[in-house]
């Protein structure tokens, strides 16, 4: 397993530095995707950014069954890159899944996963306490889901304003 993980706000540049990353990487290249479109609007931004990405792109959908997707986008594709695990965590909550056994289930499929990964993530930890409950439930599994993935990730880099900052480095 080779696996970068890039975290960073809401429009800081992180799925731009993923995506800048994985295409540097020779041959096909897959694109996990876990948006789901609610409204006219995300239909509109998923499709836009589908079309961003050009022709040397395979995507997979996979809103839920993150595990899998990463099993298949294996076979077919020389690099991987996943955007993004908050929008993939917010599915498991709202559907009441059980968010750790799937977070154990994600850790698995990226260390037999032979293709390099990206994986990119919000990071909401560093404002206030949410008001409610649900809030508080999703900042708190969007932290321990970061930790897992940086635990694993060779390379993990925090992305602000559209600058990198290198939190872990190969070794």
């Amino acid at each position: 397993m080779s696996a970068l993980f890039v975290l960073g706000g809401a429009r800081s540049g992180k799925s731009r530095h993923a995506q800048t990353r994985i295409e540097a990487q020779p041959g096909r290249l897959a694109f996990i995707a876990t948006a789901q479109a609610f409204d006219a609007e995300m239909a509109e931004r998923i499709a836009r950014h589908r079309a961003d990405r050009g022709p040397r792109w395979e995507t997979l959908e996979a809103p839920f069954d993150l595990p899998d997707a990463i099993t298949r986008a294996a076979c077919s594709a020389d690099a991987v890159l996943i955007d993004c695990l908050t929008l993939w965590l917010s599915n498991l909550i709202l559907t009441e899944r059980d968010v750790a056994a799937m977070t154990g289930d994600l850790c698995a499929a990226l260390q037999a996963c032979p293709a390099p990964v990206a994986l990119v993530a919000n990071e909401v930890g560093m404002g206030i306490v949410p008001e409610n409950a649900l809030a508080r439930r999703f900042r708190d599994e969007a932290g321990r889901l970061n930790q897992a993935i940086a635990a694993l990730a060779d390379e993990v880099v925090l992305v602000a304003a559209g600058l990198p900052l290198t939190l872990k480095s190969p070794a």
